[in-house]
């Protein structure tokens, strides 16, 4: 199944969120599972992006998310490594590796095997982490095969941080 999501309509999502970040002198770092590095080569396919794009890993092993960001052995033991708990630690380590402005982290099922009832494939978690080390998380179940939900999964890492940037503040 084809994802309605074109590289095309990627790149105008990329271009948004990068114009806000390059205009309020803000960075950004990812932290990928599912998506594989697709996060990163979309946002740093534009010109410039090194001005507010510091870094992405790759983090797709349950060790390589403990040694490179900090997930808790624990928090992986308990929530296994596609939850939101999980996203969220994901999304802090990142930014607190790289001492960016923000943090986003993708962990999910892309199938078109490893789902299980709880955790189908299409399953997503997303991490937020933004100033003041808040951090945000949603899951999403994205359908189509595995192209379809991983590039799905980058337009709504990338829409969740550019809703984020431009909600307003609650007093």
């Amino acid at each position: 199944m084809k994802s309605n999501h074109s590289d095309q309509a990627l790149a105008i999502l990329a271009s948004d969120l990068a114009a806000q970040l390059a205009a309020h002198g803000r960075t950004l770092a990812v932290a990928e599972s599912c998506t594989g590095g697709w996060l990163a080569k979309v946002l740093t396919d534009l010109a410039g992006s090194s001005a507010w794009f510091d870094r992405g890993l790759v983090t797709y092993s349950n060790q390589a998310k403990l040694d490179g960001l900090g997930v808790s052995p624990r928090t992986l033991e308990v929530h296994g490594a596609v939850s939101e708990s999980v996203a969220a630690e994901m999304a802090l380590g990142v930014r607190k590796v790289s001492r960016v402005d923000f943090g986003i982290s993708t962990t999910g099922i892309a199938g078109p095997g490893g789902g299980s009832l709880d955790k189908p494939v299409g399953l997503v978690c997303f991490g937020w982490a933004l100033e003041d080390n808040v951090v945000e998380t949603e899951s999403v179940q994205f359908a189509g095969d595995r192209e379809a939900i991983r590039r799905s999964s980058v337009a709504f890492a990338i829409s969740g941080l550019i809703n984020r940037i431009n909600r307003p503040l609650s007093f």
